[in-house]
């Protein structure tokens, strides 16, 4: 065992349920409210979205939720997923650390997208949807949806970030291949879309803009679409709770538990979905894990946003939820790290935080990348743009252990691989890779839109 480096599970390991944190958090939810009257929303105004049994799975606080076996049956193709200790990483750095990383990139569609995207289109299936719409950044989303509808034969039509849309052509063309449509956000194809391009025909775009086109499209369709979303909502982040449902498996395979459990955040899926498990761990049996989610410096919504209620998208349709925002409006910098451009967070992660239950870091790009080629140096694998933010803390947590000459338990999430971002690797190679700083201005304009709403909210 002392040699060994990857620790695999048999599909009759498959995890049967997702894990609810809402069941052990000790914070309360705060209430969804409808975007134009401020008030708690119904599941009638949810449903114009979304298939009933997401909603329920949005609200509900039972532990564990079965997982369909239809899903299970595709979950098959990919899952479980390795767990694998960075052994050369390691003695890269010379450090007394052990690094594991639980590698999402194995799915069919590159990341670990695909858990929420099968049962979204698996729960819409059955409620009778012939067409989703959707958002996506980086494309991994869009991705994974454009694959899950396939299967399930349901018509997927993606807004893409333009920036992400110009920088990631390969995405496109993978969404494509599986059968979706792809657009770049913004664009002219709905009314919000076209005010944004009236008022700046060059706008790189983000995923609040996104998401409003891709809202749109399914509120205005009279019943014909419904959306589905990679990130933020509860429903999702459960989905993702097999990551961290295997790792326990697995870290006791390797006869070793963390100390630190590492995601990068942009919405806050794949963080939740490593982590939450490990968060249950802490708060029922005594496990003292620390659980650090991470950021880029240029929308750093946890380490320097709003405690707050804001709007979920930029044209203000979506639901609002207390988040850490760093406002609606607010559109990020033009980072490669496209799934991180977003101006909030998760609420149930953002309440986690402000309890203190987790912690949070911001990183810059050129170190993100920095640490991303030492990886792909070291273990072979080339990480996503957002992967590699939890890469970077990863590797500062072992040279701290290496400085306090301590022995540490690391685990992270490399939630894709970045086989279709060479072009951001190209960049750095050639010492083109841009970097950038929080975005103080911008973010202070953005927070004098935030929404009105009553205190007693």
């Amino acid at each position: 065992m002392s040699e060994q480096t990857r620790f695999l599970l048999s599909e009759n390991d498959l995890p049967k349920f997702w894990y609810n944190i809402q069941a052990d958090s000790p914070v309360p939810p705060a209430p969804v409210l409808h975007p134009a009257t401020l008030e708690p929303v119904t599941p009638d105004f949810l449903s114009v979205l979304f298939p009933m049994e997401l909603i329920l799975q949005e609200i509900s606080t039972e532990r564990y939720i079965p997982i369909p076996d239809e899903v299970r049956e595709i979950y098959k193709l990919y899952r479980p997923t390795p767990l694998i200790r960075a052994r050369r990483l390691e003695k890269a750095l010379d450090t007394p650390a052990h690094i594991y990383y639980k590698f999402e990139g194995v799915s069919p569609s590159g990341s670990h997208k695909p858990n929420t995207a099968i049962p979204q289109a698996f729960y819409n299936k059955i409620a009778g949807t012939k067409a989703l719409t959707t958002e996506t950044g980086a494309g991994q989303w869009g991705s994974a949806l454009a694959m899950a509808g396939n299967f399930f034969d349901i018509a997927v039509e993606v807004y893409m970030v333009k920036v992400s849309y110009h920088q990631k052509p390969y995405r496109r063309i993978l969404m494509e291949t599986y059968g979706a449509q792809v657009f770049a956000s913004p664009t002219d194809r709905t009314n919000y879309g076209r005010s944004i391009l009236a008022h700046d025909p060059n706008n790189p775009g983000s995923l609040g803009i996104a998401i409003s086109e891709a809202v749109e499209a399914a509120a205005t369709s009279n019943g014909a679409k419904k959306y589905s979303l990679g990130s933020v909502l509860n429903h999702v982040l459960l989905h993702q709770t097999v990551i961290g449902e295997e790792a326990l498996k697995q870290m006791d395979l390797a006869g070793e538990y963390p100390d630190v459990v590492i995601g990068c955040v942009g919405g806050g899926s794949n963080f939740a979905g490593l982590a939450f498990p490990f968060l249950r761990e802490n708060l029922r049996n005594g496990h003292r894990t620390r659980l650090v989610a991470v950021e880029p410096t240029a929308a750093p919504s946890l380490t320097q946003g709003i405690y707050t209620f804001d709007y979920g998208d930029t044209a203000r349709m979506a639901p609002i939820v207390k988040m850490h925002t760093l406002g609606h409006s607010f559109v990020p910098p033009e980072i490669h790290a496209g799934g991180l451009r977003y101006h909030g967070m998760a609420p149930s992660i953002c309440a986690l935080y402000d309890a203190g239950l987790i912690e949070a870091v911001a990183v810059r790009q050129l170190s993100t990348f920095d640490a991303a080629v030492q990886f792909a140096r070291a273990e072979g694998i080339v990480p996503a743009p957002e992967s590699a933010h939890a890469v970077r803390v990863a590797i500062d947590e072992a040279l701290d252990a290496k400085r306090k000459g301590e022995k540490r338990v690391i685990l992270f999430n490399l939630s894709g691989h970045g086989n279709f971002d060479l072009a951001a690797y190209e960049k750095y190679l050639q010492d083109q890779l841009e970097d950038y700083d929080y975005p103080v201005e911008a973010v202070a304009e953005a927070m004098k839109y935030l929404p009105k709403v009553p205190l007693t909210a």
